[in-house]
């Protein structure tokens, strides 16, 4: 048994501008935040596929600066090359603030410990009974 026809003729492929990309990648990693990702993709009939293609053309810089009807295309392997490496980056500099933040924190520690150290040490002690 076959499909039943399509009332309104063959279903037609869509296409995307580079701004509507960018405006789906933006609404979808937001609904991510709140885990509404695969409900928003089902509301605008969009596969996770469609999102990770346009992630990397977006991260390779193929989405901005282009006109409505101007191709994109995929990645040239340098500029996959430094998308990957712009992220890679992205992660080493949050890696980096989180450290700094630890040792900042681990520094107000031990300055805590040692006044309180020393506040003992002047403390006289009570004799025992």
């Amino acid at each position: 048994m076959s499909a039943p026809a399509n009332p309104d003729g063959p279903t037609r492929r869509r296409s995307f501008t580079p701004a509507q990309k960018l405006k789906y990648l933006s609404e979808y990693e937001t609904a991510c935040e709140t885990g509404q990702g695969a409900a928003f993709l089902r509301r605008q009939g969009l596969y996770s596929s469609l999102i990770s293609e346009w992630r990397k053309q977006r991260d390779a810089g193929l989405l901005e600066g282009k006109q409505p009807g101007q191709a994109v295309g995929r990645p040239s392997a340098a500029q996959a090359e430094n998308a990957r490496l712009k992220a890679q980056l992205r992660k080493a500099e949050a890696e980096l603030s989180m450290a700094r933040t630890a040792l900042e924190i681990m520094g107000k520690a031990h300055a805590l410990l040692e006044q309180i150290s020393e506040s003992a040490d002047t403390n006289p002690k009570r004799p025992k009974r």
